[in-house]
Parts: structure tokens; C-alpha cells; sequence
């Protein structure tokens, strides 16, 4: 079977997936076409169409520009002449054998609860969230006493899958089963449009993963978040 072919195939380099998908109104491109990257209040990550190919990587340099930073994640080598500021090890995890269910106390969180989802992301430090990442998909909350107290929501969007993300409580109310309960409805609304869940979490956080695993997610692979200067002196 090809690499192709292979079921969840779009996930061995799922942001270019995203963003050369239905991400793509989101993307800024490459000169060649051959890299792409979402806007930096929405999502720090890039991506190149083949990681393997040096021609990419060029497009990449020349859309970000001399010594920017930026993300990207996969199994894979920069060339020389870019700067790897951290390497963190990482897991992909499938999550097509997780029940959604939708929850009663969820709400939908938009533009105006960005203050408040920065805020919580701030504190519980769940990975990148931006002014802008509300765009990339379905952001569900839960609140206690008006507050914001726990949130989940949709972050890459490969065709036919979509990555739960932004998975955070509040310390004072973590040990109540907000977080699974939250992912359980965002599963539930990918599911809906007819797309499979799939999630990535750094590989030291051993008890969040071991929360997606106990609810069903299985391992894919593992790959690496690496941040990156681009080659060159800014200008």
C-alpha cells in the first residue's frame, strides 16, 4: 500500500494537510507553492508540501524571511543554515475509537470569549493559542459562576480529520472530569461533519496522555514539535 493510500495518510504531515485543505483560506503560500504557514496571531506552525525536499524548504525561508521564527512538527531534518531552537518530543494520537457525546453544561465559545480563553491558556499553558486560533474551528467551554473554567477545541484540519486541541482546566476545578467531558463533545462535533478525531500532546505530559488513551485514543506516532529560525540576518 502506498503512502498515499494508507489510511490517515494526511496525518504524517497533517499541517500541510490542513493548510492545502480546508485550512486553505487561512494560508499564507510560498512564492512556489511549496510551503505554507498560518497566520502568526492564529497558529505559529508551517509546513512544507514534502519535508524531504530541499526546494521546500527554500519556499519556507523566503515566505517567513531571514531569522523568523516559526514551528513545524513531523519526523524530520532541517537543512543547514537553519537554527533548531528546541526539538520537543511529541505523540499523534488516533482517536476513531472515541465515543463523542455531546455535553448540556458546553457552550460555544467565539470572538468576543477570545479575553477569556487567553486567559486560561495563559495559566494552564495547553500548547500555542492565539488571538486568532477561534478561527480554526469549534471551541467549546464550560463555566462556573460566569468564569470560564475549562475548554476544548479544533486546532489542524487535514481532509477527513480534525485535531481536538486547546484541552485546559482551570487548577481549581481539575479532578471533575471537565477535560474529558469537553473532548468527548468536541469529538462529537467532528463526528457530526463526518471527519475522524485525532489529537497531539508532548510526549512528558504523561498524565494527559494517559487521560486520551484511558478514553480510547491509541498511539500513531511520535513525532517532534521543533521550533526554527529561518537561514539569514533579519533585515
Amino acid at each position: 500500500m502506498s503512502r498515499e493510500s494508507r489510511p490517515g495518510a494526511v496525518l504524517d504531515n497533517p499541517v500541510w494537510a490542513a493548510l492545502d485543505g480546508p485550512h486553505r483560506g487561512l494560508a499564507e503560500t510560498g512564492p512556489a507553492g511549496l510551503a505554507a504557514r498560518y497566520p502568526a496571531a492564529v497558529s505559529p506552525f508551517a509546513a512544507l508540501a514534502d519535508p524531504e525536499d530541499p526546494h521546500a524548504w527554500a519556499d519556507l525561508a523566503a515566505l517567513a524571511g531571514p531569522a523568523q521564527e516559526l514551528w513545524v512538527t513531523g519526523l524530520l531534518t532541517p537543512p543547514a543554515g537553519w537554527e533548531t531552537l528546541m526539538s520537543l518530543p511529541g505523540v499523534q494520537l488516533d482517536g476513531r475509537a472515541v465515543r463523542g457525546k455531546e455535553d448540556p453544561e458546553a457552550v460555544i465559545l467565539g470572538p468576543s470569549d477570545v479575553p477569556e480563553m487567553l486567559e486560561l491558556a495563559g495559566l494552564t499553558r495547553p500548547g500555542p493559542f492565539g488571538e486568532r486560533t477561534v478561527e480554526l474551528g469549534t471551541y467549546l467551554g464550560i463555566r462556573r459562576e460566569g468564569r470560564l473554567v475549562a475548554m476544548a477545541g479544533e486546532r489542524m484540519r487535514p481532509t477527513g480529520w480534525s485535531e481536538i486541541s486547546a484541552v485546559c482546566t482551570h487548577p481549581d476545578h481539575r479532578g471533575a472530569g471537565l477535560a474529558g467531558r469537553l473532548i468527548r463533545a468536541v469529538v462529537a462535533t467532528v463526528e457530526d461533519r463526518g471527519d475522524n478525531p485525532f489529537l497531539h500532546a508532548a510526549a512528558q505530559n504523561t498524565g494527559a496522555v494517559g487521560l486520551y488513551l484511558s478514553m480510547g485514543f491509541t498511539l500513531r506516532r511520535e513525532p517532534y514539535f521543533i521550533g526554527l529560525h529561518t537561514p539569514g540576518r533579519p533585515g
